[in-house]
């Protein structure tokens, strides 16, 4: 087990990624912006949305101070939105229970909404230097192939049996390197797809040495997702266009969005008082979310009944260029920008 962290670190500090905006820093703000962000987001995807937030919001109290329309909008286009609303009520509790100072101990930080045991973990040991484990998505993987540990990882036995692993693998020393290690060689060589001869501990991989790298970890039992759609209402009134705000939980929870309708009713729209006519045609979406696929059908209506500039209950109307710079799922923003 020493072996295991020694050639982990010695191939981070030569092989592993370095230079990332969030890595030069202990300030825990900043590594937690980053974990929450990292999370089911790739590096590379992040670092432009880390850059302009942290840029925006540069501390907790700038962050707790925003309004949750702000945060949202400069969270636009990273998908999981509820990490940015989590963020968000985090940073207040932050300056509510704690005077703005982030916790180093991990009952507090893991009941920050968010902020699970494996990122808070990832958090104190950046931040404050501590020796824990860690065990995202990239580290199983790791460690289901070296130590052969069979099953699929987000049964509760099977991630015990992780978490078990992960603790006793944790050096004495050179936490922060070791910790890093694990996540490079995860998201780089021990990949879905691995590179197993670059790999430093590819001498004593269970999964290498006995060909069982494409079996391991196994793989969540297939399920196939239930299909949804709803029709987006484009109504539109000399140059602006409708939005409402989402309700503040559920999918996009908080953003500002189209109206909807079941698709098989849109047509009614042109009876109502609102004068509409038949919608013209935009090219249908196929959005996925976790649990399930939504097609999105757009549809845009002339209103002649409502005036422009007027704010309705739980909406408004907007140009859609000014609406581009809000706080919009991203099937949202693409049916504006096809208005054009």
């Amino acid at each position: 087990m020493q072996n295991f962290s020694r050639r982990l670190i010695e191939w981070q500090k030569q092989h592993g990624r370095h230079g990332l905006p969030w890595q030069q820093t202990r300030d825990p703000y900043a590594v937690w912006l980053s974990e929450i962000m990292l999370q089911q987001t790739q590096v590379a995807s992040v670092i432009p949305y880390y850059q302009r937030f942290i840029a925006h919001f540069p501390d907790i109290a700038a962050l707790a101070a925003a309004s949750q329309d702000e945060v949202l909008a400069h969270w636009s286009g990273l998908g999981y939105y509820a990490r940015g609303r989590n963020l968000h009520h985090a940073a207040q509790l932050v300056v509510a229970q704690h005077g703005g100072v982030f916790p180093s101990d991990s009952e507090s930080v893991v009941a920050l909404p968010g902020i699970g045991r494996s990122t808070a973990a990832a958090i104190l040991v950046f931040s404050f230097g501590q020796r824990r484990a860690i065990l995202d998505g990239n580290v199983k993987r790791v460690l289901a192939r070296c130590f052969g540990i069979a099953g699929y990882p987000g049964v509760k036995a099977v991630e015990n049996r992780l978490w078990q692993q992960a603790e006793a693998l944790l050096p004495e020393s050179g936490i922060e390197t070791y910790t890093q290690a694990l996540m490079d060689l995860g998201a780089t060589l021990c990949a879905r797809k691995p590179s197993c001869a670059a790999c430093p501990l590819a001498s004593g991989c269970v999964a290498y040495n006995e060909k069982r790298v494409a079996e391991l970890p196994e793989p969540k039992p297939r399920k196939l997702l239930p299909q949804k759609e709803t029709a987006m209402l484009v109504l539109l009134r000399q140059g602006e266009v409708y939005l409402e705000k989402r309700p503040p939980t559920g999918i996009w929870g908080g953003m500002w969005s189209l109206p909807e309708a079941p698709v098989m009713e849109v047509d009614a729209l042109a009876r109502l008082d609102m004068e509409g006519r038949e919608g013209k045609p935009l090219p249908e979406l196929q959005h996925t979310f976790t649990h399930f696929r939504l097609r999105i059908v757009p549809r845009v209506f002339e209103v002649t009944a409502l005036q422009p500039g007027v704010r309705e209950p739980g909406g408004l109307w907007i140009t859609p260029a000014d609406a581009m710079g809000a706080a919009l799922p991203k099937p949202v923003k693409d049916i504006l920008k096809g208005l054009a």
